[in-house]
């Protein structure tokens, strides 16, 4: 995945890529991608297709292997990505469908429903296959349909990532994402309240778990 052209290695790189170094880049890319500056957003470079021939997955962190094409959860909502799909039935179908395809990442965020997106997950996939990476993210609310207001508060992420760890059924959230940038605090605080809850989790489990 890239956000920005001079800011992400090739592919051939990726694999030294340090998961900090990762989200350094998702969060400067994504600053990027709103003020409109980004002339990739999503994918491979497409610049040198024949690597990408011959490269069809990558690792993130150094330690977390997914393949290039991955699964964005947000449509399996109702219209204006809010409440449950008209047909609910379809929508377990087809997260059931993309992993049996081989699509070993699915991104998803407390927003999309909200919190219906990664209720469905769960409900279609848990318990959930080997080497599956559910990705999400926090830092928008949803007063309604078509409605996007950023809440980058330290103690509305605490309570973000709790959410989507009882609702995507995890014991550890693999990739955690910062959704937008909140004008009204500074990135400092948010990102700080992200890696306290990291660091405490390290301190009790001792591992790695965003």
């Amino acid at each position: 995945m890239r956000a920005m052209r001079d800011e992400f290695p090739e592919p051939t790189q990726l694999q030294a890529v340090s998961r900090r170094r990762f989200l350094q880049i998702s969060l400067v890319g994504g600053a990027t991608l709103l003020a409109g500056k980004s002339d990739v957003i999503f994918g491979a470079d497409t610049s040198n297709t024949s690597k990408m021939a011959t490269n069809t997955t990558f690792t993130l962190g150094g330690d977390l292997p997914v393949n290039r094409l991955g699964f964005g959860a947000m449509r399996v909502t109702g219209q204006g990505i809010w409440g449950w799909p008209p047909d609910r039935k379809n929508a377990l179908k087809v997260l059931r469908r993309a992993v049996e395809l081989g699509v070993n990442l699915i991104d998803t965020a407390d927003a999309y429903g909200p919190d219906t997106s990664e209720l469905l997950i769960a409900e279609a996939l848990y318990p959930y296959p080997k080497g599956l990476v559910i990705a999400t993210k926090g830092g928008l609310t949803r007063p309604g349909p078509g409605q996007w207001v950023p809440n980058g508060q330290p103690e509305h992420l605490k309570q973000a990532v709790d959410g989507s760890l009882k609702r995507l059924r995890l014991e550890r959230i693999d990739l955690y994402q910062l959704h937008t940038v909140d004008p009204k605090v500074p990135i400092e605080e948010s990102v700080g309240a992200l890696k306290q809850m990291q660091d405490a989790t390290l301190r009790t489990a001792n591992r790695k778990t965003f």
